[in-house]
């Protein structure tokens, strides 16, 4: 077998040490994947093997110290993204993708998309009245499309942001809660206020809550509605039933936009109600002005274990299905 030799300037050199990892366990992640060996020399590091092997190896270095550049940080689970991304996308400039700035939070933190499942969801919610975003846990359906809320309204795109969710476990455990109807439904919209809190600061986002600009609220309170000039995020919408998510997609007004979110390996509906949101994709799925945007584990960037278990429950599920 021939020898490939190819040199790789490093460019970070800053932070080679985050390059490399503790005890050079990136450089490891990339030489075991692609068996080939790398020599760190002064300024750039040798990359020998097979041609084929190298070349893609080569890809993966780039695109480490483009990530590290960027995000000031590389870390495993990103390293096997970017080898898992390269098998389909090998053209795929990853510096280009990390570029898009969606929003700035309120402590000045800079939230972007992280995989190519992210960045073509934001493409969709940018280009389409109505999005839907459905996926395994972790893949940042609910918080991206929270952050694409804010962007817009601090743009002026839209007058309010209008979150919603359907309150299934509610019928159950509600009168057991203390408090007024809005204490009690509280706990089943607060991923919402955290994901707004985050984004906006709490002084900010109850200076907006006060003045009816920005609303957290249960998918019953939206019945009867007409929402004009709104940004509107129906979460968890596989807990709605057909006739709740009809409801909710016919409440959009002029100059609105709607993005729904949910994951339909989790359905919670009692008495083997149908989901609304597995529905849906059928019903809308050749309707112009709708996105569909479908992640999968490539896209979960939460602990890599989240993606072991997610397609661990997968296996599960179709083994018990065959």
């Amino acid at each position: 077998m021939d020898i490939f030799e190819e040199k790789v300037p490093i460019t970070v050199q800053g932070n080679i040490g985050k390059l490399l990892g503790t005890h050079d366990k990136n450089l490891k992640i990339v030489k075991s994947y692609f068996d080939v060996n790398i020599l760190i020399r002064n300024d750039e590091m040798k990359v020998t093997g097979n041609k084929e092997s190298v070349t893609a190896a080569v890809k993966i270095l780039n695109d480490m110290m483009g990530v590290l550049q960027s995000e000031g940080d590389i870390t495993e689970q990103k390293i096997t993204y970017l080898i898992d991304t390269n098998k389909t996308n090998f053209n795929l400039d990853v510096n280009e993708l990390l570029k898009e700035i969606i929003v700035t939070t309120a402590s000045g933190r800079v939230i972007k998309p992280k995989t190519v499942g992210q960045k073509r969801y934001m493409n969709l919610i940018n280009s389409k009245d109505i999005t839907f975003g459905i996926g395994p846990a972790g893949t940042g359906k609910t918080y991206l499309a929270v952050a694409a809320a804010v962007n817009a309204f601090r743009k002026k795109e839209v007058e309010r942001i209008i979150l919603t969710r359907p309150a299934v476990e509610a019928g159950e455990k509600l009168g057991f809660l203390p408090g007024d109807l809005q204490d009690k439904v509280d706990p089943y919209l607060r991923p919402l206020y955290d994901a707004l809190f985050d984004i906006m600061g709490v002084e900010n986002f109850m200076k907006n809550v006060e003045k009816q600009l920005i609303e957290v609220a249960p998918l019953a309170y939206m019945r009867g509605r007409t929402l004009d000039s709104a940004f509107i995020i129906l979460d968890e919408a596989q807990n709605t039933t057909n006739e709740q998510m009809k409801m909710f997609l016919t409440r959009l007004g002029y100059g609105s936009k709607a993005v729904i979110t949910g994951d339909i390996t989790q359905i919670d509906l009692p008495n083997g109600n149908k989901s609304g949101l597995k529905s849906i994709i059928e019903i809308l799925k050749d309707v112009d002005g709708i996105g569909f945007m479908f992640f999968d584990t490539s896209d979960v960037v939460r602990h890599k274990l989240v993606q072991d278990i997610i397609k661990a429950y997968e296996k599960y599920e179709a083994k018990k299905n065959d």
